[in-house]
This record gives C-alpha cells, structure tokens and sequence, in this order.
C-alpha cells in the first residue's frame, strides 16, 4: 500500500493497523496456557476493536473528546531483545512482543498526527498514541511484576 497522504487514507491505514492488532492478540490468546494469559490476550484484542471503532467514527463524521496527557513509559521493551511468535511461547515472550507491537503502534499513531492539521483527526491519533503508551505501560508493569522483581 502506498504511503497514506489524505486524511481519509490515513484514517483506513489505522483503522487496518487496529484490526490486524486485534487478530493478533485473539490469535496470541489462543497460544498461552493458561486461562488467566488467554482472557488478557483477548481483552487486548477487544480494546484494540474499540480503536478501530472510534476511527471508524471519526470517519463517519463523529466528533470525540480530546487527547489525554502523555503516559508514563518504563522502557523495559526498549531494552529486550526482539523475539518471533511460536505457538509454544511462554508469557515472558509473549509479553516482550505485545511490548513492542504497542510502542510501535505508539510511534504510528504520532507519526499519523504530525501528518494531519490540527483538529479533531490529529486529536484523535495523539489520544489513540497515548492509548498505545498506556497499553504498553500495562506489558511493561506486568512483565516487571512476573520477570524483573526479585522474589
């Protein structure tokens, strides 16, 4: 797909990005072992779906509320190795690629503001960003509590 320029084409390239994010964590649930991984998993994907549809609604015409202030970043995931998902991965692995999906997600999402005027799409691209943050924030508390803290 060529790079998105319009506002309308930026607003269909995420509205893709959150469902492919979405089939992501649902197929991720369905690896993890536990009941507990798999219902964090899922409820990922259905924070993911409800991304999508406030794009969808910004599109629609739908007016939101605006940005929220910037969310605290611990940057465990800036410093883990990249890691490939495998139908036998563990919840560390799974945590450390859910980490870096969402700061890449993060990075998208202000990329796609700076590219748009102010208003009510940039406000809702730097709200979803800070949405990514927050969901990262959430790996990188999970994965300090499980992987970092000493026992």
């Amino acid at each position: 797909m060529p790079e998105p320029t319009t506002i309308d084409e930026i607003l269909d390239f995420a509205i893709e990005r959150e469902q492919e994010a979405a089939d992501f964590y649902n197929e991720l649930a369905g690896t993890m072992a536990t009941p507990a991984m798999q219902g964090a998993f899922r409820q990922f994907a259905k924070e993911e779906m409800g991304h999508k549809a406030k794009l969808q609604g910004v599109k629609a015409g739908k007016k939101l509320a605006g940005a929220a202030k910037a969310v605290q970043d611990l940057k465990i995931g800036d410093y883990l190795v990249d890691v490939a998902p495998t139908p036998d991965m563990d919840y560390q692995k799974a945590l450390i690629i859910a980490m870096k999906r969402e700061k890449a997600s993060y990075r998208l999402y202000m990329d796609l503001a700076a590219r748009v005027p102010e208003g009510e799409v940039n406000k809702v691209l730097v709200e979803l960003a800070n949405e990514e943050a927050r969901h990262k924030l959430r790996f990188e508390t999970e994965y300090d509590e499980h992987f970092l803290t000493e026992n």
